[in-house]
């Protein structure tokens, strides 16, 4: 007869506590959850300052509203519903963007998709469109299994310059990575689907918006007021998981009926006995883990790259902005600021009567990170340089600034990269079935994402844990 579980989750990140609050909605009673975090806090990239007063977020400030496949909430959004937030979501007031070309704010070209146009007409006066590129030979883009650098096929379709001033910032706002290393696969899924069906990159752009189920009127993003380390609280009381901060994992070993984990510091460690594992860390960390399960999962999990980035927020008293959500900047401009957001203009709660505006730029592209190399008076300095160059004015000299640093805190995904996720974990359901992975570094980054991957491991482990001879 089915009975409860106990099971681990290592990693108190968003992932690791979706999957902590799904194994209490689908275990079994009496199922037993340990959330261990090496960090002295939870919640990993999502995490909720204060700057002048006000709160600030210092990772991940919001999330989309609706699933790309089903139109519906995102899993995001469930979540918060789900641990009692849905009267604290709120959506920006403004949501206009540029991006800097020529060391001015251009607003980005509408009907793009991450940067790609679906009618090449739409980048006129913004970027050069080679002529007689994107032609229809008859046969897609794409092979059924094929992957490719979102770069490489943007680049042979409609040239250098779109992907220099549109596609490539867009992608390093999110992955502070390039364009010609990202895999269309793993970071334009949309795209890479059509792109196995159309002929041309403008018919498989059209043919992804289509198939994106729209909401008439609805926001797209959302975020939690008060701050994300709000989901981050709430999903942690909600899982009704023991929470261990501090608490570091060293060794997995796989034992008759389930896991022994070595946790702690290495002359006097711990050993905790559990049923199933849910291993919601960084691909290095996991890979360490990994290493005495299954030395081929391990391997492929440890390739994985990884981008260091730093955000620099800035409260300024009455500054002159423009009424844009925030901007992001081509490598070609030679700044170390890539983005930039808004805060108080974005979001209207955050706006302040004394005029005090909340802004933040991010700092930090793969390969090129020697500006991180720099303490935080000097990278605040140049951050605050460089906005007023390309705001076009001397702001004014802030009231506060805090740097964040988070070391690679953003995965790279080579193309490939999900059919060597897709092979590390076909590999551990032979050797390790009720072992899951889960995280960004797997499945993609962004909120929803993660909390959809956090949800999905715990249903693998689940499973796993229903088929054992004992549970029937």
């Amino acid at each position: 007869m089915q009975h409860g579980w106990r099971v681990a989750v290592i990693g108190g990140g968003i992932a690791g506590l979706a999957a902590a609050v799904r194994l209490r909605d689908e275990g079994p009673s009496g199922t037993r959850v340990t959330v261990f975090e090496q960090g002295p806090a939870l919640g990993g990239k999502l995490r909720t300052g204060e700057l002048a007063g006000s709160p600030v977020e210092l990772g991940a400030e919001a999330f989309l509203v609706r699933d790309a496949a089903t139109g519906q909430d995102s899993p995001a959004i469930a979540l918060a519903r789900r641990v009692g937030l849905a009267d604290d979501l709120v959506n920006p007031a403004v949501g206009a963007a540029a991006i800097a070309v020529a060391r001015k704010l251009v607003p980005v070209p509408r009907g793009t998709l991450t940067g790609v146009p679906g009618d090449v007409g739409a980048l006129a006066g913004f970027a050069r469109v080679e002529a007689g590129r994107d032609l229809d030979g008859g046969e897609p883009l794409l092979g059924p299994d094929d992957d490719v650098a979102v770069g490489e096929l943007v680049r042979r379709r409609l040239g250098d310059q779109v992907v220099d001033r549109l596609v490539d910032p867009m992608l390093g706002g999110v992955y502070a990575g390039r364009a010609d290393r990202l895999s269309l696969a793993a970071t334009m899924p949309a795209l890479a689907r059509q792109a196995r069906v159309e002929g041309t990159l403008t018919g498989a752009v059209k043919a992804a918006q289509a198939a994106f189920p729209r909401v008439k009127g609805g926001a797209v993003f959302a975020t939690v007021r008060g701050g994300v380390s709000r989901l981050v609280a709430a999903a942690a009381q909600a899982s009704g998981a023991e929470i261990r901060l501090g608490a570091t994992v060293r060794e997995m070993e796989r034992t008759p009926d389930g896991w022994r984990l070595t946790v702690g510091p290495t002359r006097e460690p711990e050993h905790v006995t559990v049923d199933a594992v849910v291993l919601a860390v960084p691909a290095r960390p996991a890979s360490r883990l990994l290493a005495g399960v299954d030395a081929g999962a391990a391997g492929t999990v440890g390739a994985l790259d990884y981008a260091s980035v730093a955000l620099v927020t800035m409260a300024l008293p009455e500054p002159a902005l423009p009424e844009l959500s925030g901007f992001l900047v081509p490598a070609e401009n030679g700044t170390a600021v890539k983005a930039a957001t808004f805060f108080s203009t974005k979001w209207a709660h955050l706006r302040r009567p004394d005029g005090v505006a909340l802004l933040r730029a991010s700092v930090g592209r793969y390969g090129d990170e020697h500006v991180l190399q720099r303490d935080d008076a000097d990278l605040a300095g140049i951050v605050h340089r460089e906005l007023s160059t390309l705001v076009d004015h001397s702001l004014p000299r802030p009231l506060e600034s805090r740097v964040q640093r988070w070391g690679g805190a953003l995965p790279q995904y080579a193309p490939g990269h999900l059919d060597r996720v897709a092979s590390a974990r076909a590999a551990l359901r032979g050797s390790a079935p009720t072992l899951a992975l889960a995280g960004a570094g797997y499945d993609g980054v962004g909120i929803p994402i993660c909390v959809r991957s956090g949800e999905a491991a715990a249903d693998t482990v689940l499973a796993a844990l229903r088929a054992l001879p004992e549970a029937r």
